[in-house]
């Protein structure tokens, strides 16, 4: 009778765990980006799958599109998150970089108003890279909970 008992708890908790909805979140710990198309689907599965992303770590190039993807009440930011900023570029068959003017106007334009606006005063998407990190990343995201 016991083992009865403990079997069926364990498949009610079992069928508890599948139909109760988790609360997941995706944390980006540390991310030097790469290429836009891959980082724009994850993002996109993120965004449809309402999980909440936590950047706990840098976040860098390719890696900030999650700002333009994801809502940003959804993101939210720990002391360790730094996100690094850009012009597009690309690699030709022969292994040189070349800047994509176009693409860096339309990458700006997606970003939120408060981060275009902080890419801005800072003299806009270049080749150098630009940090956005500790109090005045905080006052664009919340801390994480």
């Amino acid at each position: 009778m016991r083992r009865a008992v403990i079997k069926a708890i364990l498949v009610t908790a079992t069928l508890c765990a599948v139909v109760a909805p988790a609360r997941a979140e995706i944390r980006i710990l540390a991310s030097p980006g790469g290429q836009v198309g891959p980082f724009l689907d994850l993002f996109d599965r993120v965004r449809e799958s309402g999980e909440r992303v936590v950047i706990d770590g840098p976040c860098l190039s390719a890696c900030t599109l999650v700002l333009s993807t994801v809502p940003s009440e959804r993101i939210c930011v720990t002391r360790r998150a730094v996100l690094g900023f850009h012009a597009a570029r690309s690699i030709d068959r022969r292994g040189r970089m070349y800047a994509e003017p176009e693409a860096s106007q339309a990458v700006l334009a997606a970003y939120p108003p408060a981060v275009r606006g902080w890419i801005s005063r800072r003299g806009g998407l270049t080749s150098r890279l630009l940090l956005l990190r500790g109090r005045e990343l905080a006052a664009i995201y919340p801390s994480c909970r």
